[in-house]
């Protein structure tokens, strides 16, 4: 059997207690979950390859006995988790925590990048390496943190040109 990255693996079979599948469960849902926000081209593949296996185990856990976790999704023609189930498990908190901390982490850097491309220019801007810029933005990126953890988004604007919005 060949694997993602061109492995060979025999086939394997594995026995969980409940809790171990229920962990299981919550590891693959979650990767499928952050998995999904891959937009970028050639991601399908991959993607695909986390949500088959996600039903894979979602199928089998369901037919172990765990209806109550495990549903069939009529229009998407999946297994996925139940809403109950997802609304009190560690990988939902998990997931709200990586999404919650990935906006505040890329509204600085944009920021910071921003000032810092008004402040030299776009075109040096643009020669600088990405290191060259975390060096540069970074006391601007402690200011936008203080600023956010003070007041979260209450004081951010959006200052329209002349003659938009």
């Amino acid at each position: 059997m060949q694997g993602a990255a061109g492995w060979f693996f025999p086939a394997v079979h594995l026995r969980f207690t409940e809790d171990e599948l229920a962990t299981l469960i919550e590891m693959v849902t979650l990767a499928a979950s952050v998995a999904s926000w891959n937009h970028r081209p050639g991601a399908d593949e991959g993607l695909g390859a986390y949500e088959a296996l996600e039903n894979k185990i979602l199928e089998k856990a369901k037919h172990a006995g765990l209806g109550d976790v495990v549903e069939f999704d009529e229009e998407k023609q999946r297994h996925q988790v139940t809403m109950d189930f997802q609304a009190g498990s560690f990988f939902q908190e998990c997931y709200d925590e990586f999404r919650n901390e990935n906006f505040w982490e890329e509204l600085v850097i944009r920021l910071a990048d921003r000032d810092l491309a008004k402040s030299i220019g776009k075109e040096a801007w643009e020669k600088l390496t990405e290191e060259q810029r975390r060096e540069r933005t970074s006391e601007i990126e402690k200011n936008y943190w203080k600023e956010f953890e003070r007041n979260g988004i209450d004081r951010v604007a959006v200052i329209f040109p002349p003659g938009e919005g």
